[in-house]
């Protein structure tokens, strides 16, 4: 090659990864934000997961972009593992539709009819077009359009570079000698793999093979390995994504490679011992850009085809790969992709996944705490330090995370929504501190050997009794969105508000008569309070959400007869309660 034939192949090289690069961004732009939704949403079955993997492959022209939002749902949550394990696959088969378009840009024909579709005459309509609506439309929708035919003109005009460069290299002795040695099996997957790896696209990977074909120099047994190894390489850029997730995420991130290198290794072993004992009559047959991109599909599919039964093993060997590290667990799942900020709708199922996590450990919390009354154990009281301490690990990622959503421009529901997370996020937080209170309550009495009246007993068992209920109702009324069970929260939380002051009354009664002793009379003040307190947190929750309901549920009347007990319905319900919780 002269030296102006080098440089027209790296300036082809260039202009055909700017165009990749330019089309892909542009189809992202334009459909991204439907399809992470779309994917996440319809991923349930394994059909539907490898289907929608192919579909949004072939739409954003990336299987590495496919695979990174895949682990993305998986490190959030918000997608299990078995289900990153099918998208993915998909994937796989997804990206080899790029070669079919590249081959638009090897259309050739006489005549006039031949003209019009030639590949000049393609790649000239669509610069201008492209350009036009870039510069001329007004809709961000027209500009991305236009930035698709933008880039995929520069991509085929850079293909057209590329394959005028090397069109000499088919009679260079050392060019087709070095494509013999690839086709050893080894060296060809090796060298596709690290070319690939380089370039962190197999798209365009298979997009310079199909240039280099025209040289007439690769044939079918040389072309084969290398494409095993495109397919291998391209989990590279998938591999880097895992840095910084949590367990699930580095096991998602790692379905790619294992996929594909497990794929290709029994693809390889069945082709080259069939090869071995019977040659194939088509070992030989010079390449073209359209055959290898048929041959591209064609290992992809059977790919496929092989990792369909095995899906449930693949996610069997990626979690065995990353073990989960002790104490980590809590940490991981507090975890909320900032990729995903820029789609609200996804950012705030991901927030409702994570803050209901949150409310049932609030939860969990009081009821170990409780039990502690009853079977004091320092281990018990070390469990109920740990969710306070995960809590609060909730309540700082999460409020941090819903701040950086506000910024961000959503619907009316969507911003009413991040309010009530932002309101409720402390009020969960602080149950959990009244829960620690209550252990420490515990210790106390275990410590100092406090024994209460059975007077005491009996009330402290009642309040016990309602203040689990009427946590019960508010962690589930705000985890399954149940306005019946909120608006029932407020009597029951007026009613132990009651029970409170009895119970201290009834105390100082006992104070007096010397029943109770002081050092008694102190813990069960303390006692009162925190099941007061939390009482109160469950009222807020529950009063928020009704707000949010907006006029459906009248909040700001339905706030006022609360007040002031003035709603029939209120006083039916309170009196209900009233006959459960009697001290």
């Amino acid at each position: 090659m002269s030296f102006s034939e080098v440089i027209a192949l790296f300036s082809g090289i260039a202009l055909f990864l700017f165009g990749m690069s330019l089309m892909g961004d542009g189809l992202k732009k334009l459909s991204g934000s439907k399809l992470e939704p779309i994917l996440y949403k319809l991923s349930g079955t394994k059909i539907k997961g490898i289907l929608l993997g192919t579909g949004v492959t072939s739409a954003i022209q990336s299987s590495c972009a496919t695979a990174v939002m895949t682990v993305g749902f998986v490190n959030s949550g918000m997608m299990k593992l078995k289900q990153a394990v099918n998208v993915t696959i998909g994937a796989i088969l997804g990206t080899s539709i790029t070669g079919w378009i590249i081959c638009l840009g090897y259309i050739e024909g006489a005549g006039f009819i031949g003209e019009i579709v030639s590949t000049a005459t393609l790649t000239g309509v669509v610069a201008v077009a492209g350009i036009l609506l870039r510069m001329f439309g007004k809709k961000r929708v027209t500009k991305y359009i236009g930035s698709i035919l933008m880039g995929f003109a520069i991509l085929m005009f850079g293909m057209s570079t590329m394959s005028r460069s090397v069109s000499g290299l088919g009679e260079q002795k050392w060019f087709t000698d070095a494509i013999v040695t690839l086709s050893n099996p080894i060296l060809g997957i090796l060298a596709g793999l690290l070319f690939t790896a380089m370039l962190q696209s197999a798209s365009a990977a298979v997009g310079i093979l199909q240039a280099l074909s025209v040289t007439g120099a690769i044939a079918f047994r040389s072309s084969v390995p290398l494409l095993m190894g495109i397919c291998i390489g391209a989990a590279v850029p998938v591999l880097l994504s895992a840095i910084g997730a949590n367990t699930e995420g580095k096991r998602a991130a790692l379905i790619y490679p294992v996929s594909s290198a497990f794929g290709v290794a029994v693809c390889a072993i069945i082709y080259y011992i069939i090869d071995a004992f019977a040659e194939f009559p088509f070992d030989y047959a010079v390449m073209n850009p359209f055959s290898t991109a048929l041959v591209n599909t064609i290992l992809r599919f059977a790919i496929v085809l092989l990792l369909f039964p095995m899906t449930s093993l693949i996610e069997k060997v990626v979690t065995a790969m990353v073990k989960e590290k002790p104490g980590a667990v809590v940490r991981s799942q507090v975890h909320l992709e900032d990729r995903f900020l820029t789609h609200p709708a996804l950012a705030i199922e991901q927030s409702e996944i994570q803050i209901n996590k949150m409310a049932g450990i609030s939860r969990q919390g009081i009821y170990d705490a409780i039990a502690l009354f009853k079977n004091y154990s320092e281990e018990g009281y070390d469990n109920v330090k740990q969710q306070e301490d995960d809590v609060d690990l909730y309540e700082d990622g999460l409020g941090t995370y819903l701040m950086k959503l506000t910024g961000r421009e959503m619907s009316k529901d969507q911003s009413e929504k991040v309010s009530l997370f932002l309101h409720t996020l402390s009020d969960f937080e602080r149950i959990s501190d009244h829960s620690l209170n209550l252990a420490q309550s515990a210790r106390e009495i275990y410590d100092k050997d406090v024994r209460f009246s059975e007077a005491a007993k009996n009330e402290l068992a009642v309040l016990f009794k309602a203040v689990t209920a009427v946590l019960d109702m508010t962690v589930s009324a705000f985890t399954e969105n149940d306005m019946t069970a909120a608006s029932r929260v407020e009597p029951l939380e007026e009613l132990i508000d009651g029970l409170s002051d009895k119970m201290k009354h009834n105390h100082v009664e006992r104070l007096k008569q010397g029943v109770c002793t002081l050092n008694q009379g102190f813990v069960f003040n303390d006692i009162v309070t925190n099941c007061e307190r939390v009482s109160d947190h469950c009222s807020n929750v529950a009063l928020a959400m009704i707000e949010l309901a907006g006029d459906e549920f009248h909040p700001h009347e339905y706030t006022h007869n609360l007040m002031k007990e003035e709603s029939e319905a209120f006083k039916e319900i309170y009196d209900e309660y009233n006959k459960i919780y009697k001290i």
